[in-house]
């Protein structure tokens, strides 16, 4: 905005959806005069910013990952960002590798560590004839399975469970390489529900 106020200056813009995955995202966010190019994992989006000015002079400090408390955000949250950030490239500088090694002058370095923690997990490997067999839960009327899996293969069943009392059974596989979910129920007329993606 200028100084006599009747230029509004605000721009917003929002992209991407279910970020909070624990997967790495990539995001770049590149400005010439009043255009802006936001990329959110390769996917890119053009804007121009409201205003009547191309210059945009930045005042004192950028901050990263939040700000101190001093800083007074246009946003209506104030919390600090919660994860793990890397490869910080601000105008043709490497931020995270400069602060890690002190070479940052001036900065203010807030509680940083220099790694990022992965949760812990135990892979399994399967082979053509293994399998992990669980006891199911009868008489549930939810069914919530989730996890994260690789393969060369292009076929291959995942999940497999009968219903109680042969009613049926659901199965989840990949098929030509798209993950399918079938579920047969026994006691309808429409008793067979795909499900390809």
């Amino acid at each position: 905005s200028n100084q006599l106020g009747s230029i509004y200056g605000h721009t917003s813009v929002m992209t991407g959806s279910l970020l909070d995955d624990h997967h790495w995202h990539s995001i770049i966010i590149e400005r010439h005069g009043r255009n802006i190019n936001l990329t959110l994992d390769r996917h890119m989006q053009h804007f121009r910013t409201n205003g009547e000015f191309d210059y945009l002079d930045l005042d004192y400090e950028i901050t990263f990952g939040g700000m101190p408390f001093s800083g007074k955000p246009s946003s209506n949250s104030r919390k600090n960002f919660k994860g793990c950030m890397e490869s910080i490239n601000y105008n043709g500088n490497n931020i995270t590798d400069l602060a890690k090694r002190k070479k940052l002058e001036p900065s203010n370095v807030g509680n940083l560590s220099f790694s990022c923690v992965e949760p812990h997990t135990v892979p399994v490997f399967f082979n053509a004839t293994s399998y992990l067999e669980v006891p199911g839960r009868p008489s549930q009327d939810l069914f919530s399975v989730s996890f994260l899996f690789r393969t060369w293969n292009p076929s291959g069943l995942l999940v497999f469970s009968n219903f109680a009392d042969d009613l049926g059974n659901v199965e989840i596989d990949i098929n030509e390489g798209k993950v399918s979910v079938h579920i047969n129920v026994t006691q309808v007329k429409k008793n067979r529900i795909d499900i390809s993606s």
